[in-house]
């Protein structure tokens, strides 16, 4: 799939610029193009290159974390809640340990550490699964509550505003909240309506404690005066975000854990992970570019924004649409959008911002399917990609309505 977008991406900006020589008559098109993928390949680098300090800062905090045993203590947490949601797997089985410590890792950040027990736990419930080809209902609810990815704490998306120059990277984490709240409700809300999972007082209360968070932060942030939002929600983001870095501190030392080395253990997963992204940045970046400089993702951004005006409705969201087309395709593809939006418009910016608030708001429903499923040789999915994109939906939905609410007076 991302084969295929990536070389349209190529064909289209080549066909758009055949299209400006020879009917436009625009000599230099050629020579803009060439230009626009050599200054995206440096760019590419250079944000890559800005991320690895802030990268080792984050994944060497959230190593502390881990090692003080806040993981596990989560993963007790949420452990009545998992064993009722998938009532096929028997109580004790170990397949249920790996789904809480993969929802664990998911909520605080840790990607590195969710995948391969995600994948560990796909494993153990193909062991339950009676038909092999065919995805069991464990299975999908899994998939499809990983699709959705509520997570408390978007290191990355906070990383990479920063290195795109954001007066405040953590300005979107409440509306971020909002966003991935609501696309996790809803693929849930769509599996369990088929799978028939009976609301007991456990999942009830979770539902209505989650709920009670994320509407008491909308209801308290919608009564504020426009100008106060802002302000108000980096306020809260940071106190947070502060407020947790002291907690893992604190426990690594009632933990007796050495905080130090497990920094810098973290932060050299920080670095490799800096420097792994080089080749996909460059690789999105120099296509989206070319696209760019052609003027085919202009018209088709200009024709989409112009129809929606026409219908009497604020178009700054239109920008940040390349994102929102791109996520459930590729966690790639959706970061260079989101990258190249804050470029074109600025980090602070409307689209800047929502670009952002949609790129944490959901994961990559189609990659999550391809590993998880594919790593048990699953043939048949199902509902589980309509699942996902219930999911994905939702959360764009509710991104857009997050970023008006929050920055709709910013430009």
């Amino acid at each position: 799939m991302l084969n295929a977008i990536w070389i349209g991406f190529f064909l289209t900006a080549i066909a758009a610029a055949l299209f400006q020589f020879l009917v436009n008559g625009q000599q230099d098109i050629f020579a803009l193009l060439m230009k626009a993928g050599f200054d995206n390949a440096r760019t590419a680098f250079e944000i890559a290159l800005g991320l690895t300090g802030v990268m080792c800062l984050w994944l060497g905090i959230l190593k502390i974390g881990e090692r003080a045993g806040f993981l596990d203590r989560l993963a007790a947490l949420l452990a009545p809640l998992f064993a009722r949601l998938f009532p096929e797997v028997p109580r004790g089985h170990p397949a249920l340990g790996s789904i809480t410590m993969n929802m664990a890792a998911n909520l605080l950040g840790l990607d590195n550490a969710a995948t391969p027990i995600g994948i560990k736990a796909m494993q153990e419930l193909q062991e339950l699964n009676p038909d092999k080809d065919v995805a069991s209902n464990a299975q999908i609810l899994f998939l499809v509550i990983n699709a959705s990815s509520i997570t408390l704490l978007p290191v990355t998306i906070f990383t990479y505003r920063a290195q795109m120059g954001a007066a405040d990277p953590t300005d979107v984490f409440i509306p971020l909240l909002m966003a991935t709240y609501c696309s996790t409700l809803a693929g849930f809300a769509f599996i369990a309506s088929i799978q028939r999972i009976r609301l007991d007082r456990v999942i009830l209360a979770w539902l209505a404690g989650i709920t009670a968070v994320v509407g008491g932060l909308a209801v308290y942030f919608a009564g504020l005066p426009a100008e106060q939002m802002a302000p108000k929600s980096s306020l809260v983001s940071n106190f947070i975000l502060l407020g947790l870095i002291a907690t893992f501190l604190v426990g690594a030392l009632v933990k007796k854990v050495n905080a130090y080395e497990a920094f810098i253990d973290g932060a050299k997963e920080g670095f490799h992970t800096a420097v792994t992204i080089i080749p996909y940045l460059v690789a999105m970046l120099v296509a989206i570019g070319l696209l760019r400089a052609s003027g085919a993702l202009d018209l088709a951004m200009a024709g989409l924004r112009g129809l929606v005006a026409t219908l009497g409705y604020d178009a700054r969201w239109v920008d940040a649409l390349p994102t929102m087309l791109m996520k459930p395709l590729s966690g790639s593809g959706a970061r260079a959008m989101m990258i190249e939006t804050m470029q074109i418009h600025g980090a602070d910016s409307f689209a800047g911002r929502l670009a952002s608030i949609v790129q944490g708001s959901t994961e990559t429903t189609f990659y999550v399917l391809a590993v998880y499923f594919g790593a048990v040789g699953i043939k048949r999915v199902r509902y589980a990609v309509a699942g996902g994109l219930i999911a994905d939906l939702a959360g764009f939905a509710a991104a857009v309505f997050a970023a008006y609410l929050f920055f709709g007076a910013s430009g």
